[in-house]
């Protein structure tokens, strides 16, 4: 799964997250490996703030469009928010917080295609708006 293969709704929860100026975007896909959701999108916030305002414009940009999260948890004020959409999941985490659970490396054998802040210049190659940090080819496992 990719953010242009999954539908539209992956690539306007990054696009949300972006627009919030989450750092360190990550796409998980988890398809075929035996797990509860398709993929995983994991950012950062530098304060509880903003993790909640990250958590808010996803929500908000989704549910524009008629999606809403089955589950969510993390109140406001949390230095971790999940927005379960179904087929993927939005993870949103303090740096803390990321390091501590580290889901990375407890997925380790899902492909990894990191997403990059627009500035850097590095597009995807299909128009999708979506920034794809150098070195990585998108599926590739990190």
């Amino acid at each position: 799964m990719t953010a242009e293969t999954s539908g539209p709704e992956l690539r306007w929860a990054i696009e949300a997250a972006q627009d919030k100026q989450a750092a360190a975007i990550t796409l998980l896909d988890l398809s075929g490996l035996g797990a509860f959701t398709e993929a995983f999108v994991l950012c950062n916030g530098f304060s509880t703030p903003q993790v909640e305002a990250i958590a808010e414009a996803v929500e908000d940009k989704l549910r524009e469009r008629g999606i809403r999260p089955i589950h969510r948890e993390g109140p406001h004020g949390a230095e971790w928010v999940l927005l379960d959409y179904g087929r993927f999941i939005v993870h949103i985490f303090t740096e803390r917080l990321r390091q501590y659970y580290d889901l990375e490396r407890l997925w380790r054998a899902a492909r990894r295609t990191d997403i990059v802040e627009p500035s850097s210049g590095i597009s995807a190659a299909d128009g999708s708006g979506l920034y794809l940090q150098p070195g990585l080819k998108r599926g590739s496992p990190a």
